[in-house]
């Protein structure tokens, strides 16, 4: 049975647009549930005399199967169509209302000037991208829970990743999550530790001001600012107890690569930690061709060069030691002890955590 789509903001949603929504995400559910291990069973079949060796002998195969044209538009499109269904379901909402007695803060650049590498690309296939208005994040917002096909309406995945990956941070005194976007992966942070102050940081300001705006609503005093997290967050050196990022570095070009290890590396004091929430690849060639043909169609170009780097290597480089990839199952059980996934039919999105540690 299909979940109703979650709603958009405080707003209510009307019966047509949660039909549109419900629509997409039958949609998005019937691509990973159904045309995937369709692609895998062709793909097999074909290459059963002559096994698959790696990703880059597994594309022309994957290429030739006869489910294969209808996975890769089913992809593109419904991905296309949850953005115009979810553009409709928030238009009637207004600018994004700031607080009036805040108990963190929002610290905007007015100055900033957006990377190309940053405004050149709809990101997601999401129009305009999430930096142009408010309208653009609360689009991002409710978008980001159907990209997860209905199973995040309460952000339950960032929760985990803080359980699993971040739950014995002790009594830590700062927390910063650099590309918090709308906030999503910054809140379970000050809920976890309330003690803590908990900086989140991103380029995009109207994404900013909905993540300040939600964090007031929930009574958590947060600290939002807008600025570049591959240059100079503006936060003192050696500061953070913990930095993060969710879901960010497939999305950053190989110099802001490096920059962004560096700036993690600048802001933890001597013995701090780092977990980076991304992909992998499996070693499953199809499924990796599928990641891979995924950025392309996402509009996330930069993702196949990302996951092709040895980032643990560019996170030793920086100062961190002991940096390694551990699997995560989003599931329920969260960070996984090795580079290892449960099997699944079902495509799912290759979740890792890259794990580092400042020398004491």
């Amino acid at each position: 049975m299909t979940r109703a789509a979650p709603a958009a903001g405080s707003a209510a949603l009307s019966h047509e647009a949660r039909a549109d929504l419900d629509f997409v995400l039958a949609w998005r559910r019937r691509w990973a549930d159904r045309l995937y291990p369709r692609l895998v069973a062709e793909t097999r079949a074909a290459t059963a005399d002559t096994p698959l060796a790696d990703r880059k002998a597994a594309m022309p195969q994957v290429r030739a199967q006869p489910v294969y044209p209808w996975f890769a538009w089913s992809e593109r499109a419904s991905q296309k169509a949850l953005w115009r269904a979810v553009s409709d379901a928030v238009a009637a909402e207004g600018p994004i209302e700031m607080p009036a007695h805040p108990r963190g803060s929002l610290t905007l650049d007015p100055g900033l000037r957006l990377p190309d590498w940053y405004t050149d690309w709809d990101i997601h296939v999401q129009p305009g991208g999430v930096w142009r208005a408010d309208a653009s994040a609360r689009v991002y917002e409710l978008g980001a829970k159907l990209v997860m096909m209905g199973d995040n309406d309460d952000y339950a995945f960032h929760s985990r990743f803080v359980e699993t990956c971040a739950g014995d941070l002790g009594t830590p005194a700062r927390i910063v999550d650099l590309g918090c976007g709308f906030g999503k992966s910054t809140w379970p942070f000050k809920r976890a530790y309330p003690e803590a102050e908990v900086i989140g940081v991103d380029l995009a300001a109207p994404c900013l001001r909905l993540a300040h705006a939600k964090a007031e609503a929930q009574g958590l005093e947060v600290h939002f600012r807008q600025a570049d997290v591959t240059t100079d967050t503006g936060i003192e050196a050696g500061s953070a107890d913990f930095v993060t990022a969710t879901m960010l570095i497939h999305e950053l070009p190989q110099p802001q690569l490096r920059g962004f290890f560096a700036e993690a590396a600048r802001l933890l004091r001597p013995g701090g930690r780092m977990a980076v929430l991304d992909f992998q690849f499996t070693g499953d060639p199809v499924r990796d061709t599928a990641m891979v043909e995924h950025g392309t169609r996402n509009n996330e170009p930069f993702l196949p060069g990302m996951m092709a780097q040895d980032t643990a290597a560019m996170a030793r480089e920086a100062g961190f030691a002991r940096a390694g990839w551990v699997a995560f199952d989003e599931r329920g059980k969260g960070r996984l002890p090795t580079l290892a996934w449960p099997e699944r039919a079902e495509w799912h999105f290759p979740w890792a955590v890259l794990e580092a540690e400042m020398p004491a």
